[in-house]
Formats: structure tokens, sequence, C-alpha cells
């Protein structure tokens, strides 16, 4: 297994199942804003995306010590600073 860390602004929407970082802004306007504030995605947030349904759709996160499940629509007006490492597995030990 090799550690890979990545550090880039992306969508909440584009992270894979293991990656994470922290809401650094929420695009999104009115009602909308402050439901994703009221289900704790707030900037300075750390959040993880644990999987995705079958179909993509919704995601499955942890945010502040709760699993929160977010539809992809939503979660495309959430930009993350990607912080976490991605862990990818090769299969093999290399030099083992």
């Amino acid at each position: 297994m090799r550690n890979i860390e990545i550090k880039t602004a992306r969508t909440l929407k584009e992270l894979r199942p293991g990656e994470g970082g922290v809401v650094e802004r929420v695009a999104a306007e009115g009602a909308l804003r402050r439901r994703i504030f009221d289900m704790g995605l707030t900037p300075g947030a750390e959040v993880r995306v644990k999987k995705a349904a079958p179909l993509g759709d919704p995601l499955e996160c942890t945010v502040r010590g709760y699993e929160l499940l977010i539809r992809k629509s939503e979660a495309e007006q959430i930009t993350i600073k990607v912080t976490g490492n991605r862990e990818q597995v090769t299969g093999k030990d290399e030099g083992k």
C-alpha cells in the first residue's frame, strides 16, 4: 500500500470514498444554503466521504462525528480543500 497525499480544492461531489478535507465555501443560496449549514457543513468543518450509493447518489459522509447522506446536486455546491490521504491498494506489499 502507498499513501498519496492530495492537496487541492474540489467540490464534495468530486471526492471519492476515503477522501476528505475541510469545507472552504458553500456556493448555494437561500433555503438550500441554510439547509446545508443546518446539516453541519459550514466553512471550517471537516468532512470525509465514506461511500456512495450503488447508483452514485446520495453520498455518505462523516461530518462533525455523525454520518450524513447528501444528494450530489447539493454536494456540488460545497467546495472542499482536500487534505486527507487516500490509500491505494496495489495488491502486493512492495519490497516484502
